[in-house]
């Protein structure tokens, strides 16, 4: 079992006792003790509330499992989070920011805003939703430049949305959690291509790229790229 910041990883053993396949669980740390927002497990571990947070709903959990390092998004920081639906992955970044972090949370539908808002923002005192385009960049700096920028979105320009995005709202080192969905981009081409026609874009615009995370089987033809916005 290992803690990092508010998110602990527990490592598990599938069928077949000590000879089974190692697993991993993730969990957060509960900013709500006593409530949960999708319905995952609450679990108490030394006294202290966690919820378990589901790969299969959630492509930065996945990552995680993946190989992505728990502290990708740290306690305290403020993050940008465009394309919050209803707040699943979101109300875990909330866990993970904690009481002095915070998450802009955009979503352009109003119904799925709505249940955003009503699950997650208005229970989580750390949470500020936007119903919005993510393309309206510039309506998201009221709180100032973010250390992470979040971008999950099906558009075929997505990258280009995080880019400006990143250039408006981001502080320069700041992180850039980008999520690939291949098939919005283009769905004829090999999506192992498209990922690194992503990467190579973030590249030429000023961003070093740290990590490119396949996130089979718990979503097909989708990746998370991890990256840094390069400092002047």
């Amino acid at each position: 079992m290992e803690m990092t910041g508010n998110v602990l990883v527990k490592e598990t053993r599938g069928p077949g006792g000590r000879g089974g396949r190692a697993a991993r669980q993730v969990l957060t740390r509960n900013l709500v003790p006593g409530t949960a927002t999708y319905g995952e497990d609450l679990v108490k571990i030394d006294g202290t509330e966690y919820r378990s947070w589901d790969p299969f709903r959630s492509k930065l959990a996945a990552a995680m499992i993946k190989g992505l390092p728990e502290d990708i998004i740290r306690r305290g920081d403020k993050v940008l989070y465009l394309g919050t639906s209803t707040g699943t992955t979101t109300s875990h970044v909330s866990d993970i920011v904690g009481e002095k972090g915070l998450v802009i949370g955009v979503e352009f539908s109003s119904r799925v805003a709505r249940q955003f808002v009503e699950n997650v923002a208005r229970i989580r005192k750390n949470v500020i939703p936007y119903i919005a385009d993510a393309r309206e960049s510039s309506r998201f700096g009221s709180f100032g430049r973010v250390d992470v920028v979040y971008c999950d979105v099906a558009q075929q320009d997505q990258t280009e949305i995080a880019i400006d995005n990143c250039r408006r709202n981001l502080k320069p080192d700041g992180r850039l959690i980008l999520i690939v969905k291949s098939r919005s981009i283009d769905v004829i081409k090999d999506p192992k291509e498209v990922f690194r026609q992503e990467s190579s874009k973030l590249e030429r615009n000023g961003f070093s790229v740290e990590k490119v995370i396949e996130l089979s089987p718990f979503d097909r033809d989708h990746a998370l790229i991890s990256a840094v916005l390069r400092g002047a």
